[in-house]
């Protein structure tokens, strides 16, 4: 039923201003709508909005992810922006080598994982064909 509808994700934020500066700052992106409580951003193929909550993520889990050409590349970039990768056993330089049964459109992934001002937990990945 809602296999042609547009999926957008939603991010939860408890200071809309720090998390529109964060995602500015460090990632380089504006909104391309606001709303009272909420802003609308838009990627080559995505949307995603943060919207003012009381709730929060506890940031246990990827909320979000990018896909891009060169992980390497675009993790020294948002390194140099003063974003913090997490670190897991068996990443090198924050990246990890994922094969196989990891939901990812190749036969495999490379990923890194980071937290926004918010503590929610975005992922980049760069697909492995």
């Amino acid at each position: 039923m809602l296999t042609n509808w547009r999926i957008e994700a939603r991010i939860p934020t408890q200071d809309l201003g720090r998390a529109r500066r964060w995602y500015a700052e460090k990632l380089g992106l504006e909104p391309v709508e606001e709303r009272d409580g909420g802003l609308r951003y838009e990627g080559a193929t995505g949307v995603f909005c943060l919207f003012a909550s009381a709730g929060a993520s506890d940031g246990s889990f990827t909320q979000m992810g990018f896909y891009v050409d060169n992980i390497e590349a675009t993790v020294a970039d948002l390194r140099g922006r003063g974003v913090v990768f997490e670190e897991y056993d068996g990443a090198v330089n924050g990246i990890m080598d994922i094969e196989g049964n990891y939901p990812s459109k190749g036969r495999g992934e490379r990923a890194a994982w980071f937290r926004d001002s918010e503590g929610n937990m975005l992922g980049i990945a760069e697909v492995v064909e």
